[in-house]
């Protein structure tokens, strides 16, 4: 989870990621995300709202870490229950180490 979180700080400071729920609605909504990372204890509200979005508009959702985790590992100085990360490379790189952590756990 830490490699996670360490490139998505490195996509935070390349200026490749929205963070909070509204602006990453907007983001889903104009096809500027490429992923989605919401925080496993995001309000069930929040999760509702994120994740129905990202389905019609097809958008990739992930759900990990804590909003203390998120927050931090995007230099928030609050909580952050969803962020989108809206460039292709850094989504792929994202996703693939996501990937491979889920395939850690399963085997």
């Amino acid at each position: 989870m830490k490699k996670l979180l360490g490139m998505l700080g490195l996509a935070k400071r390349a200026g490749k990621v929205s963070t909070g729920t509204f602006i990453c609605e907007k983001t889903i909504k104009s096809k500027s995300a490429k992923l989605v990372i919401l925080a496993s204890d995001a309000s069930d509200n929040t999760k509702k709202t994120i994740n129905d979005a990202c389905l019609f508009h097809k958008v990739k959702l992930i759900e990990c870490s804590d909003m203390s985790e998120l927050g931090h590992a995007v230099g928030a100085s609050a909580d952050r229950a969803v962020v989108s990360v809206n460039d292709n490379n850094f989504a792929k790189a994202i996703q693939d180490i996501y990937n491979a952590l889920n395939e850690t756990e399963k085997g």
